[in-house]
Order: C-alpha cells, then structure tokens, then sequence
C-alpha cells in the first residue's frame, strides 16, 4: 500500500515495467507489462479533472492512493488510472499503453475494465491489481497526449513515461 502513497511524480515512472493483472469473471487471469503511463496532479494541472474541484466524477481522486480511477473518456472508451498520494490531495497516473494495447482505450476494451472497476483496492483487489517482477526497464519522457484545452505549462510538461525498447 505504501507504494501508492507516493506522489504521482514518484509513481508514475515506477509503473513502467510493472505487470497490470486482470481477472475475468470467468477465472481468466490476463497479464500485461506497463509501457507507458502519464501524470495527473492537482487542482492547479489543467488537464487534470481534479481542475474542477472535487465533483462526482473525479471523487476518486481525492481518496487515499491505491484505488482505480476509472471513467468513460468522450463517451467512447473508458480510461484506468491508478491513484496515488494522501487523501485530498488530487492525483493520479494513466495507464496509457501495455505491451499489447497500444492506447488507453484499446488497453480497457482488451482487459474489459469499465466503470465497474471504479474506485477499487488495488492491494486488495481479485479482479485488478499490479504486479512487481522485479525486472529492470528504461524509460524516456515526453509530453502528454490529447491535452490541448490544458494550458502551455502544462501542456507541455514532460509527464509522460515511456519504456524504451
């Protein structure tokens, strides 16, 4: 758990390489190694949805890192976020590409996450969780993507941790 306490600066390049784990309800267990995870931190990041102040849709944002954060992006494809960081303190990294899916939408469609897997445990969780196999990965950084309403700062912010090959 104390993993997840980290400030999302911190975690964020620790999921690189981490293996995201999903259990289907029908005994499936499908394994993915983390490729490529952004950062979403507080209230002053524009392209953060914590930018609003805590409403019904970004209340998981708010709690105590460790939970999911999951919510539907344009009303098309549903996005997985792992939160981190103290309670009040609006926080989260995207899951944004695995080894398979090359995208955060491809990524929830190919595991079957929606909302029903908003606001759960991670470390406690038989459906969703993340995996340590201790392997050691490189990772470079770049700007995060599909954020143009955000403003030039943190547009342009280098928050986005990608595995090199």
């Amino acid at each position: 758990m104390d993993f997840y306490l980290k400030d999302a600066l911190e975690v964020a390049p620790l999921l690189i390489g981490k293996i995201l784990v999903r259990k289907l309800n029908d005994g499936t267990i499908l394994r993915q190694k983390i490729t490529e995870t952004e950062i979403y931190r507080g209230v002053e990041d524009t392209a953060c949805h914590a930018r609003f102040g805590k409403t019904k849709r970004s209340k998981p944002l708010y709690e105590q890192g460790g939970i999911t954060y999951v919510y539907l992006c344009y009303g098309v494809h549903y996005l997985l976020n792992v939160v981190t960081g103290n309670k009040e303190e609006p926080q989260a990294v995207l899951i944004r590409t695995t080894e398979d899916y090359n995208g955060p939408g491809k990524l929830t469609k190919g595991l079957k996450i929606d909302k029903d897997l908003n606001e759960i445990d991670l470390t406690t969780s038989d459906q969703l969780w993340i995996e340590d196999d201790h392997s050691t990965v490189s990772y470079t950084t770049n700007k995060r993507v599909g954020i143009d309403y955000a403003t030039d700062y943190y547009k342009n912010i280098e928050w986005r941790f990608i595995i090199k090959k």
